[in-house]
């Protein structure tokens, strides 16, 4: 699931409050396999780099993977 997301915020350049809630509602039941978090890797770079911007104006990040 994240990674069909994360697919979704490359392809309009924005990650959506909802794809980012449903990322952490996924991370937080750790109903999550290797592929999605190589694509929050990529997420986090993209977002890190200005590639994707987050629609959510509040300053609390995404959880991180380590």
């Amino acid at each position: 699931m994240i990674s069909a997301l994360v697919k979704s915020a490359f392809q309009t350049g924005y990650l959506s409050v909802e794809s980012e809630g449903l990322i952490r509602q996924v991370l937080a039941l750790k109903s999550y396999r290797k592929n999605d978090l190589d694509s929050l890797e990529a997420l986090y770079e993209a977002l890190e780099t200005g590639r994707i911007q987050r629609e959510a104006q509040d300053s609390t990040q995404l959880p991180a993977l380590r």
